[in-house]
């Protein structure tokens, strides 16, 4: 290779020039959210996250905040999930438990039982024998209830059984599993993208 002349210097400089990036001021930021005054009639995708039974306040705040971000349909906390108000959940939902329609149930079952009624296809986010990968859900499935559960033990059995279909994340490392709130991240946004990529 030949030692580069001043016109490949100069094009190395107009190339880096191009793609100088900057970070967004929060004013910049602030333009692209949803006015809190229209987040009532804001489009959501037809997506309904059952909480089951997750013990952290701080899962659940985030959990809130990842719901907000991808304009889910609704939050369903049950069991002894913990629910607002609490400062805990504050900490880490910085205010999303406003933007995000919630409601607490006691029983998951009851809750499923009454989401597959009304048509929405019942998916948990857990290792089972039937599991797919998390990407591999279609259009055809939605609107969906996604079940996700408790930090030690996942979903509860009882409520698996009452599943059409389990999604997992592939893991390439020597651990099996993820945080819940960091699971529920990148397979709700992954739904997501299905969603609005068929739109």
């Amino acid at each position: 290779m030949g030692r580069c002349n001043d016109g490949c210097s100069f094009i190395r400089l107009l190339f880096c020039l191009s793609f100088n990036m900057r970070k967004l001021t929060h004013s910049e930021i602030s333009e692209k959210r949803i006015p809190t005054e229209h987040i009532e009639s804001a489009s959501r995708i037809p997506l309904v996250v059952l909480v089951d039974n997750i013990r952290s306040l701080y899962n659940v705040g985030s959990i809130f905040r990842t719901s907000d971000g991808v304009m889910i349909e609704k939050l369903i906390l049950a069991g002894f999930t913990p629910h607002p108000p609490r400062k805990e959940i504050e900490k880490t939902a910085l205010g999303s438990t406003k933007s995000v329609p919630w409601e607490y149930v006691k029983h998951p079952s009851e809750a499923v039982k009454t989401l597959k009624e009304r048509g929405y296809k019942i998916c948990c986010l857990e290792l089972t024998d039937k599991s797919i990968p998390h990407y591999d859900i279609r259009k055809s499935d939605f609107p969906m209830c996604l079940i996700i559960g408790n930090e030690i033990t996942g979903v509860a059995k009882e409520v698996i059984e009452l599943c059409d279909v389990g999604i997992e994340i592939p893991m390439f490392g020597t651990k099996q599993s993820l945080n819940v709130a960091v699971a529920y991240g990148i397979a709700v946004f992954e739904l997501a993208k299905i969603w609005q990529d068929s739109q």
